[in-house]
């Protein structure tokens, strides 16, 4: 008979199981929830942009500046500090012990966030798709697309986004076959039947959207999504048919000038004819 557990063991369990659920929690974190890409107001000139040490616009320092790895804007007197301040709560610049080169915000003095955050910033190579700005190159925050998964600046994000399910194509059919696309990678902008999606001797897990064959990004299902393929305003898919040519306000009006200059002249030669007789 397995032995009963105690009251401690019950209360030991329950916390490592919460400790592992709030991990999970902070290595899914959206971008736009990370501590190195808050939204912040400078103190001085009351503008809004993202987490810096200093502003964007006039270069003040910020009073209670908030670490980029933990979140956290006071270090509390038992913690795994490199800088000890024993029996003290510690804030503003006492707090902070480095800038991130990647995201130009403050590192607490932690032991843990100076030693991890160099390598696991969120925002490395973190290029604008539309415009190439990178962060040290505009204020605001970053954002990825919801289809592409791209880097968008706070500019270009919405712009971006209502033009990225345009599929690289002119029409929607597999890239393999002829068959009609159910899936479609927006990275690539192409689609695949259900049948070019799987690759052979691929293991795929129950419940997850395949990997494109391409390039390895999850794939979305091409009904749940609003595509559309490229179009071009030249060439054999400008729109326009020879009705349109035809009925066009520029046809119609040389059209209906060169008749009034016929009928002119047709009627200036009658006239001649006329006198002479």
């Amino acid at each position: 008979m397995p032995k009963k557990k105690t009251g401690a063991r019950k209360k030991a369990e329950k916390q490592s199981e919460r400790q592992r659920q709030i991990r999970a929690t902070k290595d899914n974190l959206n971008l736009a929830e990370r501590p190195c890409n808050f939204s912040m107001e400078c103190d001085k000139c009351g503008v809004r942009q993202k987490n810096r040490a200093f502003c964007y616009s006039c270069s003040s320092l910020q009073k209670l500046p908030v670490c980029a790895q933990c979140g956290k804007q006071k270090c509390m007197k038992m913690s795994d500090c490199v800088i000890k301040h024993p029996g003290q709560h510690t804030t503003g610049l006492q707090m902070v012990g480095a800038i991130c080169d990647i995201c130009e915000a403050w590192v607490c003095h932690g032991r843990k966030c100076l030693s991890t955050h160099g390598c696991e910033c969120p925002l490395l190579d973190a290029d604008c798709k539309e415009c190439d700005r990178g962060v040290w190159e505009h204020g605001g925050r970053i954002f990825r697309c919801a289809y592409c998964n791209a880097f968008l600046c706070e500019d270009d994000q919405f712009e971006h986004q209502a033009s990225c399910q345009v599929l690289e194509s002119e029409n929607n059919k597999c890239a393999s076959c002829n068959r009609h696309g159910q899936y479609s990678c927006m990275q690539c902008k192409i689609s695949f039947c259900e049948e070019h999606v799987k690759r052979k001797g691929f293991i795929y897990k129950r419940n997850e959207p395949f990997p494109c064959p391409k390039c390895g990004f999850k794939t979305s299902e091409s009904k749940a999504m609003s595509l559309s393929i490229k179009r071009h305003d030249y060439g054999r898919q400008s729109g326009a048919t020879e009705r349109d040519a035809y009925y066009s306000e520029e046809y119609m009006q040389h059209k209906f000038s060169s008749l009034e200059c016929s009928d002119d002249s047709e009627s200036d030669g009658f006239g001649s004819d006329v006198d002479e007789n």
